[in-house]
């Protein structure tokens, strides 16, 4: 696809704001344009100009440099249009292909971990997840990864019955340090699977990208490439909907 035009002074300004997203905090003119890679001089007029728009603000005792209130109004209204499930099922199709087989989204309802959406993979045997299915609490990646970010109080509501035991809660432990969970021969004799978090603006877990299959074709390694192309995906669309590295 050719490379469309785009307007390059803007570009470079444009590196002042990604600076600021990136720091997550006000900061001084002279390392503002450090972070964006240019001088004070030449940075200073992108802000004021950007500041006469509203997308930045200037501390009158400090003279630190923040987002403005058109940044905020923006990114409200971006996550008002942001459907978490819509925009990860765009990502399937692709997922599929690059972890190699068979992947689909939770989330969590009433009963706990719930699958919304599939997608077969490349490989030649496929595990089938249904629309619908309910992942155990302790059993599958999906549900020990809702399990590990949720609020306790929330994951009890859906399970009472399931043993927070020191085993679980180390498991637990472990899942949130590797930021990935994964399951083998657990639900299913035979069958392994993969889960990442989604996180939304407020630092909520929104959904699980999960892979299933075969347990002696599928690498459920921490830092396989499935676990790693999961990650990266969820990374993306955590990003996307705001979350924060």
């Amino acid at each position: 696809m050719k490379a469309q035009r785009g307007i390059q002074s803007v570009e470079v300004g444009g590196r002042l704001l990604l600076a600021l997203v990136h720091e997550g905090r006000p900061m001084a003119l002279k390392d503002l344009a450090q972070a964006a890679g240019m001088a004070p001089a030449k940075a200073h007029p992108y802000l004021v100009s950007f500041g006469k728009l509203g997308l930045i603000a200037q501390d009158e005792s400090s003279g630190r440099y923040g987002l403005g209130p058109l940044s905020m109004q923006l990114g409200l209204i971006s996550l008002q249009q942001s459907d978490p499930v819509r925009m990860a099922t765009a990502q399937l199709p692709a997922l599929a292909q690059a972890v190699g087989q068979t992947v689909g989204i939770a989330v969590w309802g009433s009963r706990g971990a719930t699958i919304v959406r599939t997608e077969e993979g490349p490989a030649h045997v496929h595990v089938g997840m249904r629309h619908g299915t309910v992942m155990s609490l302790r059993g599958t990646a999906s549900g020990k990864l809702f399990a590990a970010w949720l609020p306790r109080a929330a994951v009890r509501a859906s399970d009472p019955d399931t043993p927070f035991d020191a085993a679980f809660e180390r498991d637990l432990e472990a899942i949130r340090a590797a930021g990935i969970a994964h399951a083998v021969d657990a639900a299913v004799p035979g069958i392994s699977a993969l889960a990442a978090p989604v996180f939304d603006a407020a630092g909520y877990l929104v959904l699980s990208l999960t892979a299933i299959g075969p347990g002696p074709s599928f690498d459920v390694r921490d830092d396989g490439a499935p676990a790693r192309a999961l990650k990266a995906c969820a990374a993306e669309l955590s990003r996307q909907l705001g979350a924060r590295a």
